[in-house]
């Protein structure tokens, strides 16, 4: 007997059916703290994490914060064994809104850039390329060569969307903590995930970013270096090599202190 079937139609609003999951990958780069940073945030806004972490990184949680692994761990909703290839996160059949790699290693991006994947997170990464989801790769390596560019540039014509974790110092960061929430807050806006206010300080949102700070320094007011870059073009014109060099010289010792 046939079953009866109704015609499929394409609802609208199938991508709001699937379960909000996003894939988090700590690789070992320095910058682990991006990647905690993003499950917090995330466990906050009530999305499900699924962390997958490389031997590596656990070696950098040791040399860069106090956090035990466990704890880590503690803060997805689901963590996955580096080397657990029959995992959900492997298969793209299971749903998710798509993975950041947090911080994320030149070997980690080569890898997934070769589609020839030897740990999950390299997997999972592949699998959101090939199910046309939002890979973020927040690259952490400085300076780069053109290997690594050609690499990045592979990545970026196959979907995936290369975020260093460059600060914005219009933020007008206060310590490192900000600098990080305003890093990892921007990565979020690409998946439209709303956070909490404050976490990412938006130009044209905050009238207070535009007010120029009176000085670099607070004992260096931009008055003072100004008026060493006119001692210094004065000194380029008084008469005698000798005593004009001496004067430029002792100006550009004090602009270093600008």
């Amino acid at each position: 007997m046939a079953l009866d079937r109704q015609p499929w139609e394409r609802n609208e609003n199938m991508q709001d059916l699937a379960p909000k999951r996003l894939v988090i990958g700590i690789s070992g780069a320095s910058g682990v703290t991006y990647g905690v940073r993003l499950l917090q945030l995330l466990w906050n806004a009530g999305v499900e994490t699924h962390l997958v972490m490389s031997k590596t990184a656990e070696q950098t949680f040791a040399y860069e914060t106090d956090l035990k692994i466990a704890e880590v761990r503690e803060l997805a909703n689901v963590s996955h064994a580096i080397d657990d290839m029959a995992a959900p996160i492997s298969s793209g059949s299971f749903r998710t809104a798509g993975m950041i790699v947090a911080p994320c290693s030149m070997r980690s991006m080569s890898e997934i850039a070769s589609g020839v994947t030897t740990t999950l997170l390299t997997r999972a990464a592949d699998v959101a390329l090939k199910e046309r989801r939002r890979l973020v790769l927040m690259v952490r390596e400085t300076p780069l060569h053109t290997g690594h560019l050609r690499t990045m540039t592979a990545l970026s014509e196959i979907g995936a969307i290369i975020a260093p974790p460059v600060p914005a110092f219009y933020a007008k960061p206060e310590n490192l903590e900000d600098m990080v929430d305003h890093t990892v807050g921007r990565v979020l806006d690409l998946f439209d995930i709303d956070i909490d206010i404050g976490i990412v300080r938006r130009w044209g949102e905050d009238d207070a970013l535009k007010r120029r700070p009176p000085s670099l320094r607070k004992d260096r007011p931009l008055t003072f270096c100004r008026d060493l870059r006119k001692d210094q073009s004065n000194a380029s014109r008084k008469p005698g090599k000798a005593r004009g060099q001496r004067a430029i010289g002792s100006a550009r010792v004090a602009m270093r202190r600008c």
